[in-house]
């Protein structure tokens, strides 16, 4: 597990910079109103003539734009460059049109000679059971059902016409159509597809020659005053959709070519048009292979009469779908959409909606584009959190969520995952304290009772409780945290300290509670930190660390006592426990901890507070408080306080009268 923490430290999506920068408090993120969601989607489906073919050109553009770009890096003007993609990508999609239309039609031709087969395999499905299957079983309902239907009523009075029935009188219907008409009836239907072709292919050719200039021009509209925004925004954009449509185009042609190889092997007719259909299938996340399954399945199921195509068939796209998925996919590009798989299913129920079956395809490479347009434009965030992989809580936020629901199991299955690669003190110091300042915040302001404050608080010595184990693993290990730097790792994001921490054995420390029971909380987590580095650690409340408890304290064998507060505004009060545990034992050195989420604090002002306060250190987070607790410097002596004592007032002397003087 230390190899697993120390290369996962430097390279990690949940580094120290990132957690140290997700402890600042996130603005909350807008919503839209209805009103323009509203009229955002009507304006997408009744504009969908026209959105539609600009968006495929809008795609094709980011899939051949680094094509383009190659061929003008070895010497192909622009113009010719831009010509020959575009030419080349709709010569292949014409070529794969012409080639499914063929197959399609060859299908159709040979259905009848299947009918045997299927006919065969439903009469052994009704046989199957006892009286009669369920299909015959449906089928006689519906029969049933069907005379009812046919049946004359009774209650009207039969006519001799109706007792007689008469027979059918055959019709047949010569169309007479003049050539101009058959010639219009052939090609109306194909004016409005190639006229949509007609009009992508001139967007993509305008968008490719012009793209920087419509680079200029959407920065200039929406981005002008961000230009590092805007400029990172459109090349995520550009990296993702494109590198997305190209590498799936691979990954689908490596899927697509074992299939029709395989189905032509098993004798399933028409296997190119199936290896045709499951490469562009394909490019429908999750639900797209299924599809591309069913037709070949059902084919097989009526070319032979027994059960063993149909098996065979099904194990070939199954055995292609998890060698794609888990070995093809993640060697060429890896799951790098940015989408989460809830969002991939609900944006091709939307996008199939909004524009059919072409929607249904176009539906990730679109959704992606608004995930980035949500990562980087604050208006529309809340696409990126509602569509994107990324953890939309940083982690101190959603473990401070799950102590508040009391659910310390789900946190520690969190932390687990944490500790995977990172130490129990980065963890303490980076998420888990982090979280006790958010509940210390909302108990100061007033949303916290005092039920939901100790139920928080247990839920945090529950979390440490269950922690143990990894604790007494990481104690085991051969190469503790303080050495990982004399390891030979100074590139490790923890080296430095890590080699901060000195080792514990032999040295007793009693780790307590300021204020409260969150205090209590993070105390324990301290105590579990100086157990891992060798101390012999033992804990206190801050109900021992009342005046009349002080003195009930067992010091003798502690060398060191570490107070924690969450609340930074406790100052008088730690300088009260400091005089009060100083006092209890002469040699006792005494640590205040103020926690806080930003980490190291200013060593000047920390060490001027503990001369202010009369303790041995003051420190602000694990690390430091680790650190100070396992020193072995002397204690420092409790200064004396001068006291001022209230003096009588001298009384003024008495005057003598004259007479009585003389």
């Amino acid at each position: 597990m230390a190899a697993n923490r120390r290369n996962g430290t430097a390279s990690e999506a949940h580094g120290l910079d990132d957690i140290l920068a997700a402890a600042a408090p996130h603005p909350r993120t807008s919503l839209p109103n209805v009103a323009t969601t509203v009229t955002t989607v009507a304006a997408l489906y009744f504009g969908r003539e026209v959105f539609l073919p600009i968006a495929i050109a809008l795609l094709l553009t980011f899939a051949l734009a680094p094509l383009v770009s190659a061929l003008k890096r070895i010497g192909v003007p622009r113009i010719a460059a831009v010509i020959a993609s575009v030419l080349g990508a709709f010569a292949a999609l014409a070529l794969f049109s012409f080639v499914v239309a063929t197959q399609v039609s060859e299908l159709a031709q040979n259905i009848p000679v299947y009918q045997t087969n299927i006919l065969a395999k439903i009469r052994s499905l009704k046989e199957t059971g006892v009286g009669g299957g369920i299909i015959a079983r449906l089928s006689n309902v519906v029969e049933r059902v069907g005379q009812e239907i046919d049946r004359p009523d009774a209650t009207l009075p039969a006519t001799t016409a109706d007792k007689q029935p008469r027979e059918p009188v055959p019709v047949e219907i010569v169309a007479r159509e003049k050539p101009l008409e058959v010639l219009q009836n052939i090609v109306g239907p194909l004016i409005s597809p190639l006229g949509s072709a007609g009009l992508i292919i001139v967007v993509v050719i305008f968008m490719l020659l012009e793209r920087e200039d419509l680079r200029d021009r959407f920065i200039r509209l929406v981005g002008y005053g961000d230009l590092h925004r805007t400029t990172e925004a459109l090349r995520d954009a550009g990296k993702r959709v494109g590198r997305y449509l190209l590498m799936q185009l691979v990954v689908n042609i490596v899927y697509a070519i074992p299939i029709a190889i395989g189905l032509w092997i098993l004798g399933i007719p028409n296997a190119l048009l199936w290896g045709l259909l499951a490469l562009a299938l394909r490019f429908v996340p999750y639900i797209g292979p299924a599809i591309g399954m069913l037709l070949p399945l059902f084919l097989a199921l009526a070319v032979a009469p027994g059960w063993s195509l149909v098996l065979w068939t099904a194990a070939l796209f199954v055995v292609m779908e998890l060698v794609t998925g888990n070995v093809v996919e993640p060697w060429l590009y890896g799951s790098r959409t940015g989408l989460s798989p809830l969002a991939i299913i609900v944006a091709a129920i939307f996008w199939t909606w909004l524009w059919g079956p072409l929607g249904l395809v176009l539906s990730t490479p679109l959704t992606v584009c608004l995930v980035v347009l949500g990562r980087h434009v604050p208006q529309f965030e809340f696409l990126d959190v509602l569509f994107g992989n990324e953890p939309v809580l940083e982690p101190h936020a959603r473990l401070y969520q799950r102590l508040l629901a009391g659910d310390p199991d789900e946190a520690t299955d969190h932390a687990e995952e944490m500790l995977e690669e990172k130490y129990l003190v980065e963890f303490y110091d980076k998420v888990a304290i982090p979280a006790l300042l958010l509940g210390e915040r909302d108990r100061v302001r007033g949303v916290m009772g005092d039920l939901q404050r100790r139920q928080v608080a247990a839920s945090a010595l529950a979390l440490v409780a269950n922690l143990e184990d990894d604790a007494k693993e990481e104690a085991a290990e051969d190469e503790s945290p303080h050495v990982a730097e004399e390891a030979g790792e100074p590139g490790d994001a923890l080296a430095e300290d890590e080699a901060e921490l000195p080792d514990g054995t032999g040295m007793s420390v009693l780790c307590a509670g300021g204020r409260g029971e969150l205090d209590d909380a993070a105390a324990a987590m301290l105590a579990q930190v100086l157990e891992v580095q060798g101390a012999t650690a033992s804990k206190a409340g801050f109900a021992d660390m009342e005046p009349a408890s002080i003195r009930r304290l067992e010091l003798e064998a502690v060398d060191t006592v570490v107070v924690g507060f969450l609340n930074r505004d406790s100052v008088k009060h730690a300088r009260f426990l400091v005089r009060r545990l100083k006092r209890a034992k002469a040699a006792l050195r005494v640590g205040i901890v103020f926690w806080s989420e930003t980490g190291n604090g200013d060593k000047e002002a920390a060490a001027k507070l503990a001369q202010d306060i009369n303790a041995d250190f003051v420190a602000h987070n694990m690390v430091d408080a680790a650190t100070g607790a396992l020193s072995n410097e002397p204690p420092v002596a409790l200064k004396l306080v001068a006291k001022r004592r209230m003096r009588r007032p001298r009384a003024a002397p008495r005057k003598v009268p004259a007479a009585a003087a003389g």
